[in-house]
């Protein structure tokens, strides 16, 4: 135990190392590899990079002590002066979406955290705009000049300047697309608004996975807002297509979360939203997943060289490592998907447990020490920012757990599938008690302190 925290007061000390260094009008560029994140590429496959091509990861200056949220050079926002929203209902939120998706870290808490965060802003935005404007949807060109007011202000604060890149979000996502309701006065009509609040009002982000009680309530509603669009293909005697019944059930859905948020306090839906999101992310395995044939002539032939397998599958899993952070559910399920990519290339032996392969080693690492790599918790969570440590964010360490090989007939792991036994991870991601240790727990301080204050 005391080794693991000196390794960990050993990662800290790194970033501060790295911050006082640079700050000194050193060149950065040749520590940024060896401090902050292992980057060096493996010869056996091409390298990955992370979503939206990512700039280096060099310190930026800290904030002043009276602008807590300002982590950039703060320019006044150039906004279009068109835009009708009201981004004053939701300041509080705005920063917390700038934290979340800050400059440098914004392409490796993508999945997990900042995406989350900006969908759910926006959504979060036209919904309690709509209390006003009486529209749960933006026309083309107003849905062009808002998006861009929201990355200018969010960019004022701190935040990537290709967010709508990295989260795939264009200004189609701000109108109502083939959603034939996006008044409010229609929706309340056409839609069981009762229903909506009583299942999603509020809803416990472990249970809600499992029985979807709030997600079956949006499809429900959805449904009925679609069914408008049905009448006028129904009196032509045209029978509308399952795919296009779909796509605008799916349109419908944002206008039945834009009209929730509505009904919320901003910290309400924020919760309601990011738990669903939640529940789809932990479901799957973020990652690309590139070619397993250097590992399956590593290990092949019943694994006769177990230097050789363990080489090859450690070059493998460093590629894996520089993609993104993961929740440790997320890990689970690439454990899973790239086991069976190996179980299908013959290799039958638990490669994980011979070569010492945890759930950690699938998430980014930092600084390339032993036990740095960061699992953030399944539940939905947020970086924080204060003006002398920085950005950071809650890491779920537990202990190193060792990843576990897939049984022939494995199917993705689950915290509802109570028959499949999942490692010891934190009671909100398995839905059990007592499986939570705090002392695994830590914050991992990324750049951004007052250092600059001492030496300037």
């Amino acid at each position: 135990m005391r080794e693991r925290k000196a390794q960990k007061l050993n990662l800290r000390l790194g970033f501060l190392f790295l911050l006082i260094f640079c700050f000194s009008d050193t060149d950065c560029s040749s520590l940024q590899d060896s401090v902050l994140f292992d980057t060096k590429v493996d010869n056996m496959m091409p390298k990955i990079s992370p979503t939206g091509n990512p700039q280096p990861l060099y310190p930026l200056l800290a904030p002043s002590p009276l602008s807590p949220f300002t982590i950039t050079n703060n320019t006044t926002p150039k906004l279009s002066g068109m835009c009708t929203l009201d981004f004053d209902a939701i300041d509080t939120m705005m920063s917390m979406t700038a934290i979340d998706c800050f400059t440098v870290f914004a392409p490796y808490l993508a999945n997990v955290v900042c995406c989350p965060q900006f969908e759910a802003t926006l959504v979060i935005l036209i919904g309690q705009s709509s209390k006003k404007t009486k529209s749960l949807s933006l026309n083309s060109t107003l849905a062009k000049h808002c998006l861009s007011d929201f990355d200018q202000i969010l960019m004022g604060q701190g935040a990537n300047n290709s967010l709508q890149k990295i989260c795939s979000v264009g200004p189609s996502n701000l109108t109502e697309a083939s959603c034939p309701i996006k008044d409010v006065d229609g929706f309340e009509k056409v839609v069981n608004t009762s229903k909506i609040l009583l299942n999603c009002g509020k809803i416990d982000p472990v249970n809600e996975c499992c029985k979807e009680t709030c997600q079956n309530a949006l499809t429900e509603a959805a449904k009925d807002l679609a069914s408008v669009s049905s009448y006028d293909f129904e009196a032509m005697g045209i029978r509308r297509p399952s795919d296009i019944s779909n796509r605008v059930i799916k349109d419908c859905k944002n206008i039945v979360l834009r009209w929730l948020a509505s009904k919320l306090e901003p910290s309400e839906a924020k919760e309601v939203l990011r738990g669903l999101a939640n529940c789809n992310l932990n479901k799957v395995c973020p990652l690309v997943l590139p070619n397993v044939g250097p590992v399956a002539r590593g290990c092949g032939d019943e694994i006769n060289n177990q230097t050789s397998c363990c080489t090859a599958m450690g070059g493998y899993i460093s590629h894996l490592q520089k993609q993104s952070f993961l929740t440790n559910l997320q890990a689970l399920n690439c454990a899973a998907s790239l086991g069976n990519k190996l179980q299908k290339e013959n290799i039958t032996n638990n490669v994980y447990k011979l070569c010492h392969i945890s759930l950690q080693d699938f998430s980014l690492q930092a600084n390339g020490m032993q036990e740095s790599g960061c699992l953030l918790p399944s539940l939905p969570s947020d970086a924080t920012f204060d003006r002398y440590s920085g950005v950071s964010f809650l890491c779920d360490l537990n202990d190193h757990i060792p990843a576990p090989w897939p049984s022939i007939s494995h199917l993705p792991p689950s915290s509802c599938n109570k028959t499949i036994k999942i490692p010891a991870l934190p009671a909100a991601a398995s839905g059990q008690r007592g499986l939570y240790n705090e002392d695994v727990m830590f914050l991992l301080f990324i750049v951004m302190t007052f250092v600059f204050v001492a030496i300037h």
